[in-house]
């Protein structure tokens, strides 16, 4: 078998290195004008190639963000924003190497953790990734959506144009967020991208409350009219909804069941307590239509990043991580109210990376992952005890794509 080589992409080979992306995820043929548009949000920076004979066979690439943990902190974080192998060089470790190669990257730079979005979800456990953060999809039914009245009112809404847009909602975006474990910062190489691709191509409504802006959100109408359902009218799907406060969010909310001609509002990815439905005088105006894993988190430095979130009142607890792919991680951390840090005390829970990212952001209860045997119970007495000091007060949400 052909040996490949992997290294840091080099200036000049992002086109072909992007090509191999595109084709790995069955994106569209690239064309000069596809890649021309591309091709200041692709930096070759954080990018690493498999090679063999000088062709480029896989990718592996990330941006550098931040990403905020329970208790508000933010931590320097990889978002690995693409993973592709050509498909005649799979099968052969060439993903195994590049993820391998990026690993040791992040950690190298100091970067505490790294998350993605899984499009193939079987692949990212054996590197130390787990669900960390999940969305739920929504489908509002304007006919029936009325506001309670005691729900907030919120502030005034007001339509953007898209020049002015593209300046304001990366500023507004910055000030209001992240506000919330799990979501993430966006840096100006993501708005490379987003300016375009995201505000570039939707409709944008701005809340203004007592103290200015405080939210926005893009959408897109969708025609749902038939031949059979000629009155159906249009669906608003939202793409991009961020809000300071409740008020806000109610703002926004009322604003897209009002929009005239609209049958219903769509909604993917929200985050698992998003109240909207606790707003209407009818919740069955409010339906769930799928729930999906958003964030799969990796925690690059353990002691860091343990140390770094804030925990609920509890008795301490002495965890037992282990780390195949960075065996640095590897020990017992004592995790209680004050803080986490290494430890030689007798563990009452043993886990692994991946599992230990499930539990990090607040997503999961330890207790339930220690029912399905992901984590080792060896004091049952700490049990409850861990579910107190990583329950959090709201649920974990990104909020971004990337």
């Amino acid at each position: 078998m052909t040996e490949f080589a992997v290294r840091p992409l080099a200036e000049g080979e992002q086109r072909p290195a992007f090509d191999v992306l595109s084709q790995s995820l069955h994106g569209p043929v690239s064309t000069d004008e596809r890649w021309a548009k591309r091709a200041e949000g692709f930096p070759a920076e954080r990018k690493f190639g498999a090679f063999e004979g000088g062709t480029v066979i896989g990718v592996t690439s990330s941006i550098a963000t931040e990403l905020a943990v329970p208790g508000g902190t933010t931590l320097p974080s990889a978002a690995v924003d693409g993973v592709g192998v050509r498909a005649d060089s799979t099968r052969r470790g060439v993903l195994t190497a590049l993820m391998a190669e990026q690993l040791a990257d992040c950690a190298a730079r100091g970067e505490v953790l790294a998350h993605l979005h899984a499009s193939e979800t079987t692949i990212y456990g054996r590197f130390g990734y787990a669900v960390a953060t999940r969305g739920k999809t929504l489908r509002i039914l304007k006919g029936r959506a009325r506001f309670r009245d005691d729900a907030p009112s919120g502030g005034r809404v007001r339509l953007v144009g898209t020049d002015a847009a593209k300046k304001l909602i990366p500023e507004l975006y910055e000030r209001i967020a992240p506000n919330s474990p799990g979501m993430m910062t966006r840096p100006p190489v993501w708005w490379n991208w987003a300016r375009d691709g995201l505000v570039g191509e939707n409709f944008v409504a701005v809340h203004t409350g007592p103290d200015g802006d405080d939210g926005f959100v893009l959408y897109h109408p969708q025609d749902r009219r038939s031949f059979e359902q000629p009155e159906a009218g249009a669906a608003l799907v939202v793409r991009d909804l961020h809000a300071a406060n409740t008020g806000a969010l109610a703002g926004l909310w009322r604003f897209l069941c009002r929009v005239d001609l609209v049958g219903e509002v769509r909604a993917p990815d929200r985050p698992l307590d998003d109240p909207i439905g606790l707003m209407l005088t009818d919740p069955r105006a409010c339906e769930v239509l799928g729930l999906e894993d958003s964030t799969w988190l990796r925690l690059v430095d353990v002691p860091v990043a343990l140390a770094a979130r804030t925990y609920r009142p509890a008795a301490p607890v002495v965890l037992e991580v282990t780390d195949p792919l960075l065996p640095a991680n590897s020990g017992r951390y004592r995790v209680a109210p004050e803080g986490a840090t290494r430890t030689e005390e007798p563990a009452g829970l043993a886990l692994g990376v991946d599992t230990l990212a499930m539990i990090y952001l607040g997503d999961r209860a330890p207790s339930r992952l220690a029912a399905l045997n992901r984590i080792e119970v060896r004091d049952p007495a700490a049990l409850p005890e861990a579910d107190a000091l990583f329950a959090t007060a709201t649920a974990p949400w990104c909020g971004t794509p990337f």
